[in-house]
Formats: structure tokens, C-alpha cells, sequence
């Protein structure tokens, strides 16, 4: 049995002498924090690489959610999915908002366009999708919803860097589009994240709401907060950016290594993508949650951990909502498992836990 643990996911990382560098800069102009060269240098050559401008960063992915709450002037309903990370729904909850919930397309695992209407009330003030596991929603039939009931739409995009819908940048949609820049990101910073919109006056709210609501360094303008990323953390975004490209292609490789393989067994299920997807996260669907558990157990026992990614469905997270039965995502959320699947990862391993997984259900 092998002693080295293979977790879901590990972090893409540069070179560490290529780091170095922009620390000791750091370190040389006592610049730390409060939108300093680096981390003006990051948003610029982001949004060269995705062809997109208006780039704001900040401290990470939920903090982004909450500034776009705050920067749309949001007070009410705002509809979302219930198979996300609880950040989504904590973001709304934080901005005194109100999270309502709409069942997911169990296919591509991302909120059923055709759910969302029925959600809609007196209340209602907004959209928030998730592009989960980086799969692009409907983002056209969204868009339709929004116009038509005058809604503002919010896209939570943590998983989606590098991701295009109709051949553009997928933070292009939506009033604004948010990332995460975590360690378990295609991207990452360590910690941190980003709003982006394609309108000015957005933009510049959104950069006064995560610096205290300061205009000019003078007067206070906005009900703002402390969002901003630091220099150490733009160091490491900036070179981890050179290899995005690398670990964006690694990825797909992997990804249709371990469908191929995993195809064999009738009984699993895989995520449509229907548009785009960065395909950042390995989701695997099995016929019924004892067939993952065995599985699960079998591969822990060989120091392998997949996570249960979304497990609950967050609307079973009754200390925080009222439960509203979601059966399309409570179903999924108990037959999901995302294998390992990261850039040092080896193809043996991959093969190590299909033959894992294949052994299991054959054997069960």
C-alpha cells in the first residue's frame, strides 16, 4: 500500500525562484498592500490573457460575491443552486439578502433555466448561477429570465477561469461575474478572487466598495469594506499565470484519461457540457450512494481522497434556511464523487484508482 496521500486536488504552482523575485520587491518598496504595483499588474495581465477588461481583485471568491451584492444595490430575493459551495448562499445571506433556491439540471449539474420562473416573486431581485465545476450554464435562457422580470444576474464563476461561452470570456456575462482565486483554483493566488463587468461605473463602485468605500483617498462614498488582495498574494497569481495555459491543457488530458477509462462500467454517469468547461474538477456519478460509499472506503483504505463535492445540498442546511425539497440535487449531491485530478498528478495514479473504482463495482 502506497504511504503518500493523493487528495483531491493540489495547487498549480510556479517554480519558486520565480517567485522570489517579485517578494523581494516586495520587500524593497514596503509595499504591502492597498492596491500596489503587483496587484495592478496581476488584473492587467489577467485580463490580457482572457481578453477581457475591468478586472478588480480582491481578498478571495465569497468577498467578490458580496461586493457584487452590494455594488448591484441588492435587497431581497436573490435565486440560486442549491448544489454549490456554501459560499454562494453565504454571500447572499451576509448582504441581508434572502437565498431562493432552484433544482438543478441533473446532467450538467448547474441550475435548470426552466426552475427559475417559478422562483420568481414581488421579492425577487436577482440571479446568482453557479458555472459548476467550470461547465458554462444557459447562459442565453438566463440572460431571456433576467430581462424579462427585470432581474439582476450575478454569476458565480469560482471554477470557470479559462472557460468561453459563444467564444468569449465567460466573465463577460451577467451585470458582473466573480472568481475565486483559491489554492484549489485553475488559477490561484493562495487566497483571493475577482469581479468583473463591462460596465465602467460598475467598476469603479466595485473598486471603492472593497477599499472602505474611499473615493480618491478622501471622501467615503460608498458602504464599502477592507477587500483588498495583498502584494504577496498578486506575487504569486502573477506567476502562477505563465503556466495557466499548461495546466488548462494537463487538465483535459486528465479529465478524458479517466472518462475513457471509467466509461467501461455502464453504471457510472459523467457531466454534460453542453457550452465550455475548464474541466478543473473530475465528477463522477454513481447508480446510488452505496455503490460511492464502497467505493469511497476502498480507495481511502489505498491513501486516496476524493471529495463529495456538493454533499449536503446546501438547502438541507436547515440552521440556515428553511428546507425546500431540491430532489435533482439532493439526488446527485449523494452519487457524486470528484476523483484527484490536478497538474503533478500521474497518469499511473489515475489508472490506479479506475482500476480501483472498476474493481469495486465489479466485485461488490
Amino acid at each position: 500500500m502506497s504511504t503518500k496521500n493523493i487528495f483531491v486536488t493540489m495547487p498549480t504552482l510556479a517554480p519558486l525562484d520565480e517567485v522570489k523575485p517579485m517578494l523581494e520587491s516586495i520587500w524593497d518598496s514596503g509595499i504591502m498592500t492597498h492596491n500596489g504595483p503587483l496587484v495592478q499588474r496581476f488584473e492587467k495581465e489577467v485580463g490580457e490573457y482572457l481578453n477581457i477588461s475591468n478586472v478588480v481583485s480582491c481578498v478571495n471568491g465569497t468577498i467578490a460575491l458580496q461586493m457584487a451584492i452590494r455594488a448591484l444595490e441588492l435587497k431581497g430575493e436573490i435565486i440560486t443552486t442549491p448544489f454549490t459551495f456554501i459560499a454562494t448562499a453565504n454571500s447572499i445571506l451576509w448582504e441581508n439578502c434572502t437565498p431562493v433556491f432552484a433544482d438543478i439540471d441533473p446532467e450538467t449539474f448547474n441550475i435548470d433555466p426552466t426552475k427559475i420562473e417559478d422562483k420568481i416573486t414581488y421579492h425577487t431581485v436577482g440571479i446568482m448561477p453557479v458555472h459548476v465545476f467550470g461547465n458554462a450554464c444557459d447562459i442565453d435562457a438566463i440572460d431571456a429570465i433576467a430581462k424579462k422580470h427585470n432581474l439582476k444576474v450575478i454569476y458565480d464563476a469560482a471554477h470557470a477561469v479559462g472557460v468561453k461561452y459563444h467564444g468569449k470570456c465567460i466573465f463577460e456575462y451577467g451585470d458582473i461575474s466573480t472568481t475565486s482565486f483559491h489554492a484549489t483554483k485553475m488559477l490561484n493566488t493562495a487566497e483571493g478572487g475577482a469581479c468583473f463587468t463591462t460596465n465602467p461605473e460598475l467598476d469603479a463602485k466595485l473598486r471603492r466598495i472593497r477599499f472602505f468605500g474611499f473615493e480618491n483617498h478622501a471622501d467615503i462614498v460608498e458602504d464599502g469594506t477592507n477587500a483588498k488582495m495583498t502584494e504577496v498574494h498578486a506575487a504569486i497569481g502573477l506567476a502562477n499565470i505563465k503556466y495557466l495555459t499548461i495546466a488548462l491543457n494537463d487538465r483535459k488530458i486528465k479529465y478524458m484519461h479517466y472518462k475513457e477509462q471509467l466509461s467501461q462500467n455502464p453504471t457510472l454517469t459523467f457531466q454534460k457540457i453542453i457550452e465550455d468547461c475548464n474541466y478543473s474538477y473530475f465528477p463522477v456519478v454513481f447508480k446510488d450512494e452505496t455503490d460511492l460509499l464502497k467505493v469511497l472506503k476502498e480507495l481511502n483504505a489505498q491513501n486516496i481522497f476524493p471529495r463529495r463535492y456538493f454533499y449536503p445540498s446546501i438547502n438541507t442546511f436547515n440552521r440556515l434556511f428553511p428546507y425546500v425539497n431540491m430532489p435533482q440535487s439532493e439526488d446527485i449531491a449523494s452519487r457524486i464523487l470528484c476523483l484527484p485530478l490536478y497538474y503533478t498528478l500521474e497518469m499511473a495514479t489515475i489508472d490506479k484508482i479506475v482500476t480501483i473504482i472498476l474493481n469495486t463495482l465489479e466485485n461488490k
